[in-house]
């Protein structure tokens, strides 16, 4: 990695949103979070403290209308800063996994930083909101996300009856398995871990 600062930042404005995101990818969990959308920044809370990256996050959308807008566009601005902190991806280990419990709900997100869009998404939950957001949103953010980090990712919820809980061992595996694919190969830190030559 010959030292190098894995961080960017990216701004992001359209008619409907305004959407301003950073990220450190070697930082420690600590994030600032504002996208009007309480149970949205509990999500992105966890991806920051389980992936260790610090993550400041400054979101305004057409709540007005619904949610779609603003999490779609947090999720298409996230993958966007995280592509741009990667870099040519050298030294990392680019695949990552994870388990993640939460009393009775279970849930398993497997990534690999390949280079390719790719998204699997396996969650069904009980009610269609907590609180007030709607559950509908969760996969919005995933694709966005997907769509703008150029990543492979499957998100499975194995069990859960609880609709909170398994939103939150989505987010808490996803954030756990983006951690163990962005850490560096102490065996192989100057290369690109792919037959390709690029990622």
């Amino acid at each position: 990695m010959s030292g190098l600062q894995r961080t960017a930042a990216v701004d992001r404005s359209t008619r409907e949103t305004q959407i301003q995101v950073s990220v450190n990818l070697d930082g420690t969990g600590k994030s600032q979070l504002d996208t009007g959308l309480p149970f949205l920044d509990h999500m992105l809370d966890q991806i920051a403290r389980h992936g260790l990256i610090d993550l400041t996050i400054k979101a305004q959308g057409d709540l007005e209308i619904d949610g779609h807008h603003t999490v779609e566009d947090v999720g298409i601005t996230l993958g966007q800063a995280l592509l741009k902190a990667l870099g040519d991806k050298t030294g990392i280990l680019r695949y990552g996994h994870a388990y993640v419990p939460l009393d009775e709900a279970l849930s398993r997100v497997v990534i690999d930083l390949s280079g390719r869009p790719g998204l699997i998404f396996k969650a069904d939950f009980p009610t269609k909101t907590v609180g007030e957001f709607d559950l509908e949103l969760v996969v919005e953010f995933f694709q966005g996300f997907v769509n703008h980090s150029l990543v492979t990712l499957h998100i499975d919820n194995l069990r859960g009856a609880n609709s909170h809980h398994i939103a939150e061992t989505l987010f808490k595996a996803f954030g756990r398995a983006l951690r163990a694919a962005l850490t560096v190969d102490p065996r192989a830190p100057e290369s690109v871990p792919s037959t390709k030559g690029t990622l």
